[in-house]
């Protein structure tokens, strides 16, 4: 129920301006808002109002308005490549191969939600592509560069027009940004930075993440709101394979923005230096953990990187020792990687850095502990001391370095 309180209203029509219902206006004759049965309680005439005029109340819903909703959506969010213009980013195909998987459970349609400005939005084709019945065009001026009051009042405006049951993000800066701005408005729940989903028997969305410092993996389920909403971390489910004859519906989706409602301004755009090392698109990733020593003997670690036309990424415990940067460590409070070939060298494998690298195709655990936990998710390991394993390593593959393929 939309609330409010008038005597705090001073007639300034912003918020009949932003509703993208034309729900609310503005009497002519006291200057005070008046909400309409069209209303759908989206919240963009309360993000808007300085006043403090309106506010929503909400209770769970009941069984009935549940089963209004149904499908599997997508935030398509796209990418400002300097070399291709613009382009998805790769975790929205992760999403669409993972929603496939759950599809088998629920067979409902997958919608992918597409925001930015005519003439700038990536070929949509290639969603259909990778397993996308619907793409929903939300095509506005006010959408060529993220921002959070914008796109959080358009794709609000899909889901409460839409209603899908369940929601995904990839957790990216944008999508953890975005995620819990809609969850609020639409008062759902929302579980972030999940490594996996599964639907069980009454088709609810079982959300699994990490919790009490990585030491668990809780599953949740948000059983009272709709949509069931989450965030996925990027390489952390495989990208299905692509099937060009796949066809989808073009639904071009209306929204209503206003340029006053949004309140952040890009002064400068500035390409990112290229010497900031990328370990998330690496084929191959040499990764070290406390087991190293001391920091001088990184450079052993860096030729085997080198010698494998890999890149040298860490845990978290060298990075809190200042011996590697942020930028290469992997595990939950780091990177989620999926290369070809992880090499983990005198890693532990405590569940924090598993979840970043599980996926990964191949993994070569190398430990002087046998009951190292690294070894439960590694297709082979080696007991021995990394001081003597690493240059029997290199002393193999440097004649051979021509001939590594992977």
């Amino acid at each position: 129920m939309l609330e409010l309180s008038l005597k705090k209203c001073i007639g300034c029509k912003i918020c009949e301006k932003v509703c993208p219902f034309g729900a609310i206006i503005v009497d002519p004759e006291d200057k005070k808002a008046r909400v309409l049965d069209a209303c759908t309680l989206c919240g963009a005439c309360v993000n808007a109002c300085r006043e403090g005029v309106l506010t929503i109340k909400r209770k769970a819903s009941s069984r009935e308005e549940l089963r209004e909703y149904s499908g599997i959506m997508i935030w398509g969010e796209v990418e400002h490549n300097w070399v291709e213009n613009t382009c998805f980013k790769n975790v929205v195909f992760e999403l669409l191969g993972k929603a496939q998987e759950l599809n088998k459970k629920l067979n409902e349609t997958i919608s992918v939600v597409v925001l930015g400005s005519p003439g700038k939005i990536p070929s949509i084709n290639t969603l259909y592509h990778y397993g996308a019945d619907n793409v929903y065009l939300c095509e506005h001026n006010l959408l060529e560069n993220y921002s959070t009051d914008g796109y959080t009042t358009a794709i609000t405006t899909v889901i409460i027009k839409e209603k899908p049951s369940i929601f995904l993000y990839g957790a990216t800066a944008n999508g953890r940004d975005l995620a819990p701005r809609i969850a609020a408005r639409i008062a759902t729940g929302l579980t972030a930075d999940c490594t996996s989903f599964d639907i069980n028997d009454e088709k609810q969305l079982i959300q699994t993440r990490p919790a009490f410092g990585g030491n668990i993996m809780a599953s949740i389920i948000t059983p009272f709101t709709r949509p069931q909403m989450a965030t996925a971390r990027p390489n952390n489910f495989k990208i299905p394979p692509k099937n060009s004859s796949s066809k989808g519906n073009l639904i071009k989706f209306k929204v209503k923005i206003e340029k006053q409602t949004i309140r952040t301004k890009i002064i400068k755009e500035i390409i990112s230096k290229k010497d900031v090392i990328n370990i998330e698109d690496a084929d191959v990733l040499v990764s070290i953990g406390r087991g190293i020593g001391n920091q001088k003997n990184l450079d052993m670690v860096r030729d085997l990187a080198r010698e494998l036309k890999g890149k040298m990424s860490s845990s978290r415990p060298l990075v809190e020792l200042g011996w590697t940067s942020h930028t290469i460590q992997v595990g939950q409070s780091g990177k989620t990687v999926s290369p070809k070939l992880y090499i983990a060298l005198g890693i532990s494998g405590a569940i924090q850095h598993l979840v970043g690298m599980r996926s990964s195709d191949i993994i070569i655990a190398i430990n002087k502990d046998s009951e190292a936990p690294i070894f439960k998710v590694a297709d082979f390991g080696i007991i021995g001391d990394i001081f003597e394993v690493i240059p029997q390593f290199l002393k193999l593959l440097h004649p051979k370095r021509n001939l590594i393929r992977i």
